[in-house]
């Protein structure tokens, strides 16, 4: 190897050691929104980091999924997800939504204390929706993950006409 092969290898090495450790980002997931309770929903996820989870909300759902079986093509399904506060820290949703806009939820707007009960009231419009059907309900909160999910699925039977 020559000399200028073995400077520009080294230099080579040191950009990219420097490129590895200058990236502070990586692994870092943070939720960015704005509304009443966005300060508390903003929770880092890192590897780096260690998380206290025991100083969050905990959302705990009595049935995170429901089968609504079998229906008529325009029917509205209807649905509520009641959940618990298992944490030591008061719950706050800041968003839940849907995986379709066929699908509304609705969600408590004040938050939840310790061990208090809450309900996410879920609607599936099924106008134009037929076979089998999986509608994810995303929730946000100030909780470990920052987002949890709850599903409504069944099956919807053309419409005859």
């Amino acid at each position: 190897m020559t000399m200028k092969t073995r400077f520009f290898t080294l230099l080579l090495g040191i950009m990219g050691w420097w490129a590895c450790k200058s990236d502070h980002t990586s692994g870092v997931r943070e939720i960015r929104s704005s509304g009443p309770n966005s300060e508390l929903i903003r929770n880092p996820i890192s590897a780096d980091m260690p998380l206290d989870t025991n100083a969050l909300a905990r959302i705990i759902f009595d049935a995170p999924e429901y089968d609504f079986g079998e229906v008529q093509e325009g029917d509205v399904v209807e649905h509520t997800f009641v959940f618990r506060n298992e944490g030591k820290v008061p719950l706050s949703i800041l968003n839940a939504r849907s995986s379709c806009g066929c699908t509304v939820p609705d969600w408590p707007k004040d938050p939840i204390p310790p061990g208090g009960t809450g309900e996410i009231k879920a609607r599936f419009n099924t106008e134009g929706k037929t076979n089998e059907q999986k509608k994810i309900i995303v929730v946000t909160a100030n909780t470990y993950p920052n987002e949890v999910s709850v599903i409504l699925k069944g099956r919807v039977k053309p419409a005859r006409h």
